[in-house]
């Protein structure tokens, strides 16, 4: 496997209107997405665009998300993850789990539509990592 291009940044936030504003209102960003929610994941989305990449934030869904773990150690939100693109995710986790790399359960739909994987941040300097497979037709 060979390390593709830095898709988003994900940041977990008990507000995503707040962080929308925060994000358009101090760093001007312009292309904000509509928030959707993402029941399977337990989490709300909305993407912010940067020239290179994007902001995904995350608010939780309820009580029982992941964000919401998050989010009672980090209460004003914070950097969750960081997610790379990969030709195909099944290759992927073969070659993560061949490395010692602990991959935190099996390949699932993502925000972006495609398949992805978590890989645990003991195993990758305290970076909760996510790959996802390359959309179809490019970033």
């Amino acid at each position: 496997m060979k390390l593709g291009p830095l898709n988003h940044v994900g940041v977990a936030t008990p507000s995503i209107g707040a962080a929308v504003a925060r994000y358009r209102d101090i760093m001007g960003a312009t292309r904000i997405g509509e928030p959707f929610d993402l029941p399977a994941q337990g989490v709300r989305v909305c993407f912010v665009d940067t020239p290179n990449s994007q902001i995904e934030l995350l608010e939780p869904l309820g009580e029982n998300s992941p964000i919401a773990k998050f989010l009672e150690k980090n209460p004003a939100g914070g950097q969750h993850h960081v997610c790379f693109e990969v030709p195909d995710i099944y290759a992927a986790k073969a070659e993560m789990e061949a490395k010692g790399v602990k991959v935190l359960g099996e390949p699932r739909i993502g925000a972006h539509g495609t398949p992805v994987i978590f890989l645990h941040p003991k195993d990758m300097g305290g970076v909760l990592t996510e790959l996802m497979e390359t959309p179809k037709g490019g970033h």
